[in-house]
């Protein structure tokens, strides 16, 4: 995620203030990211220090402004064209606890997997009734409808990812059940060659990314 981008995106609809900022960052991606203000700030320093905003006076109150500059809006401009980058994929804590989990003493992979399917499905229904809630508000014209529709987009992404993870873990069960009945069990196996007919370490698929934590908007 980038918060960098986020923030610069933000101060093209004008200058904010720091907490501002981040009240406006939560709003539009329904608190599912939370940020704190040291946070916020030490980005804009570091936008600032790169020529990307610059401050500009303080508003009634006092609070100083920062606003985005020239090369800040070509930045931000190649960002919104350009692919986000999956050569290099970020590291994720369930891809690498079955990694860790295969072969492991004393671990049972298969109640590994079955314990986060449980905690994935949560997860999608927790998406599916806030996106319904996110739908009923903008029909009903009660919503925000620029930051409402953006946190409904933020649901159906976390929802599609929730899905291809419950995939993935079953495909998993699966490919382990298949693995386990060929080559015997993977869990509790004990040291063994790598080399050896038994290393099935590699076999584990590619994942769907770790779904974020369900969050409710504010207001919901």
């Amino acid at each position: 995620m980038s918060i960098r981008h986020g923030l610069l995106a933000l101060l093209e609809r004008g200058p904010r203030y720091g907490s501002q900022l981040r009240t406006e960052f939560e709003s539009r991606t329904g608190s599912t990211w939370l940020l704190n203000v040291g946070q916020v700030y030490t980005t804009l320093s570091r936008l600032e220090r790169d020529g990307l905003v610059e401050q500009g006076g303080e508003d009634e109150a006092g609070h100083a402004l920062y606003a985005i500059t020239g090369a800040g809006r070509e930045e931000l401009k190649v960002w919104f064209e350009k692919p986000v980058d999956r050569t290099s994929p970020a590291r994720d804590e369930l891809a690498i606890k079955l990694a860790m989990a295969v072969g492991a003493p004393g671990v049972d992979i298969r109640n590994v997997i079955q314990s986060q399917r449980r905690h994935t499905v949560k997860a999608m229904q927790d998406y599916t009734r806030l996106k319904a809630q996110a739908i009923t508000a903008l029909e009903s014209g009660a919503a925000r409808e620029r930051d409402d529709v953006a946190w409904l987009l933020v649901l159906e992404q976390l929802i599609f990812q929730t899905e291809a993870e419950a995939r993935w873990l079953d495909h998993c069960e699966a490919r382990l059940i298949r693995l386990s009945a060929a080559a015997g069990p993977l869990g509790d196996a004990g040291p063994r060659d790598p080399a050896g007919p038994r290393d099935t370490a590699r076999a584990v698929p590619p994942h769907a990314p770790e779904p974020s934590r369900a969050a409710s908007r504010p207001g919901t």
